[in-house]
């Protein structure tokens, strides 16, 4: 039985014609114009120049992109109180986009080694001009976010939550992996033997430094669906030499890159209106456009490689193939497994720490509330039915159909991943309001004693 995929012999980027494959094709003018663009250049200067106070009198996205939109919360709100909570919608959910890039700015460079060591150069030289660009929109979002957060609660708030003090940098706080990952790690060795030769250069200088991929627990998409065991498990599956595994990283990349496409594309839309309008366009807006045309080439990109250039590869063997299917598994329990009463682009139930954000939040000089007048309005707000609900459940069931279109012709899936039945099966109004009525009890037990 083989242990690993192997590339065809010899490997060759052109059909039985001699023609370059369409997909290789595709992946030159992916570089060659994301070479030519000056996205990320316009990002930097939007970052480098932005000032909260002029950017605080406009809506960043239209109003239905807002914290809270559609519960009693925000029906209640002031228009100025409004203006902010869309203000604070562009944070969380850039937050939450960082923190999923800089999982993807490790795990680029795993796999672009994988890719360049079995010849595929274009892809690799892609890759890196990739892993460049998503640090420069992490350090635009961080700076973008945190000077917005502080003009509108104060340092103080900042400081309340893990989630808004994940700003601060963990990278000098080591991760030691448990005695759970050297055994996952040592199965896989045995099972990927044979492809040493496509073994990932960065992760081997990693391990060498012993310097894990993942040294503190992500809370980006990868985070919230795979323990962190298993984000390290998973980083050196992806780039142990499989060029199979290194393919289906970009599958759950994809997730990423629709679920941002799902969020941006309306803000794209509105930054068009705006720009026609001749009225002002505020940085953030023109942050999250910019950012939507440099990421169409990475979903191309991961397009390409997840639905196409894994076939070059011989057919994956069982073990691959079993972890293929367990990450999309896994990712529809975790990042894709509920609905939130707080954003309505994001798919994972609330938790304590959510409920003790929003908490924070109207306690904060923005609302002013006591705390038996928050308690109140978050009950409301959480636990009862109301058209954030139902724009959340909107989203959600977009991003499932996208999903299921696009697995559906990833052969090696099984019909629990291609078709998207976990994701399709969560996220019921009335589940996600059963749920936050446990949570809220348990939260509201913490904060009265």
């Amino acid at each position: 039985m083989k242990t690993s995929s192997t590339p065809k012999e010899p490997i060759s980027l052109t059909n039985g014609n001699g023609e370059v494959k369409k997909h290789h094709k595709l992946i030159g003018t992916t570089y060659r114009n994301n070479s030519n663009s000056d996205y990320t250049e316009n990002i930097e200067e939007l970052c480098r120049s932005f000032k909260y106070s002029e950017n605080s009198n406009h809506y960043w996205s239209e109003p239905h992109q807002s914290l809270l939109y559609g519960s009693p919360i925000y029906e209640g709100a002031s228009p100025a109180q409004k203006l902010a909570l869309n203000h604070l919608h562009w944070f969380a959910n850039y937050n939450y986009i960082s923190n999923s890039e800089t999982e993807t700015v490790v795990l680029n460079q795993v796999t672009a080694d994988v890719f360049d060591a079995i010849g595929y150069e274009t892809v690799a030289k892609e890759l890196a001009m990739e892993t460049e660009q998503e640090h420069h929109h992490i350090k635009a979002f961080r700076k973008i976010g945190l000077m917005t957060v502080i003009a509108l609660i104060g340092k103080e708030g900042l400081n309340s939550s893990y989630q808004w003090n994940s700003y601060k940098s963990t990278l000098g706080t080591n991760f030691i992996p448990t005695s759970k990952y050297y055994s996952l790690r040592f199965v896989a060795k045995g099972l990927l033997n044979g492809t040493k030769q496509h073994y990932s250069q960065y992760l081997k200088d990693l391990e060498q430094k012993d310097d894990f991929a993942f040294r503190v627990p992500t809370t980006g998409i990868i985070g919230r669906s795979l323990k962190h065991d298993l984000q390290n498990f998973f980083t050196f599956n992806w780039g142990g030499g499989s060029p199979f595994l290194a393919c289906q990283f970009y599958a759950l990349r994809m997730i990423a890159n629709m679920h941002l496409k799902n969020l941006e594309h309306p803000i794209a839309k509105y930054f068009k209106k705006v720009e026609k309008s001749g009225e002002f366009i505020p940085a953030p807006t023109a942050v999250s456009h910019y950012h939507f045309l440099d990421e169409s080439f990475h979903t191309t990109i991961s397009h390409v490689i997840a639905q196409d250039m894994y076939k070059d590869f011989s057919k994956p063997t069982a073990y691959e193939k079993y972890l293929g299917n367990l990450a999309i598994y896994m990712s529809q329990h975790g990042a894709l497994g509920g609905l939130s009463a707080v954003l309505p682009h994001r798919y994972f139930n609330d938790d304590y720490l959510v409920m003790e954000i929003v908490y924070r939040l109207l306690q904060s000089p923005l609302f002013g509330m006591s705390s038996s007048e928050a308690m109140e309005w978050m009950y409301k707000s959480f636990c009862c039915e109301h058209e954030g609900f139902h724009l959340a459940a909107k989203n959600r069931q977009r991003l499932t159909s996208d999903l299921q279109r696009f697995f559906a012709d990833v052969d090696y899936l099984l019909p629990v991943n291609r078709e998207m039945r976990i994701m399709s099966s969560r996220g019921s109004i009335d589940d996600t309001i059963q749920n936050n009525i446990k949570t809220f009890k348990r939260f509201s037990h913490l904060v009265t004693n």
